[in-house]
């Protein structure tokens, strides 16, 4: 979709000149933009541009906020590969910071990632209530009521049969929380109303669970080249996936469930083909 394409356009060329002017201090910026420039989907970063003209505004006028969220998912990447987390040796096809520049730098990379996120988010140009508001919702979601929160329910269920709904609590704060971050700063940015805000968020949380369980199908049917990072890893861990506590058959349908719900939720916007297509095309994919 050219819609689609002209948004991942915009946020590539934003990030690659984005840390450009920042002090060079040992490797710190090379460890950051190999992480942050190493491709992926750009999901979120796209879902925060395409709900903000969605919802009647501009994208170049969100794209700090777009890119702060790209930046918050990179740092998680980055720390959730460490020996002390995940212990994952590839992301994105390319060995992980810490087997690059060592535990250290990945660790301060993360960081300055994290950081940097909410100074691209100050440097909108929109008014201040709105970027306050923007603050607000990215650092909820991945903070310890959000990502942050989920990861460690994650941690802690490793070696333990969860339950579906203790498994559908992990992904939507682990997962899902920065999804439905990205869609609501969109919304935020563009001055939508309470109820598109709402609307949004709903539609992202839908994506969200369909995102993750689809994650889960490829983690069992896809090939390292093609995901272009580890599978079997959760298997390997001693995690449970919705794969394990479903079965394949049962999560695809779901994966189709979710997003249709994904769809209705948008069924106050005239415009919406654009998230209708990003929801189909996370049901559909393959990597």
């Amino acid at each position: 979709m050219e819609q689609l394409e002209r948004y991942r356009v915009m946020v590539e060329d934003y990030l690659k000149t984005h840390l450009s002017q920042k002090p060079a201090y040992g490797s710190l910026i090379e460890a950051m933009n190999y992480s942050l420039l190493a491709g992926g989907k750009r999901l979120r970063p796209v879902l925060t541009l395409a709900v903000c003209e969605m919802c009647d505004g501009r994208a170049e006028q969100v794209l700090p906020f777009a890119c702060g969220v790209e930046m918050v998912h990179t740092y998680s990447l980055i720390h959730d590969d460490l020996p002390c987390m995940d212990d994952d040796d590839l992301r994105r096809g390319k060995p992980t910071s810490h087997k690059v520049f060592g535990e250290a730098m990945a660790v301060l990379a993360g960081d300055a990632l994290l950081t940097g996120a909410f100074e691209s988010l100050s440097q909108a140009e929109l008014p201040p209530e709105q970027v306050v508001q923007a603050v607000q919702c990215l650092a909820s979601c991945a903070g310890c009521a959000g990502m942050v929160g989920g990861q460690v329910l994650d941690m802690d269920g490793e070696g333990h049969a969860l339950s579906r709904q203790e498994l559908e609590t992990l992904q939507s704060l682990k997962t899902g929380a920065l999804i439905q971050a990205a869609a609501e700063l969109g919304c935020i940015g563009a001055g939508g109303s309470q109820a598109q805000r709402q609307a949004v968020a709903h539609y992202a949380q839908c994506l969200g669970r369909a995102f993750q369980i689809q994650d889960d199908i490829l983690d069992v049917v896809s090939t390292s080249e093609a995901l272009g990072k580890p599978v079997g890893s959760d298997v390997a861990n001693d995690k449970s996936t919705f794969v394990g506590l479903l079965g394949l058959e049962e999560c695809r349908a779901l994966v189709q469930q979710l997003t249709q719900e994904a769809v209705e939720a948008l069924a106050m916007f005239p415009n919406r083909e654009c998230l209708v297509t990003i929801a189909q095309q996370m049901a559909q994919r393959t990597h």
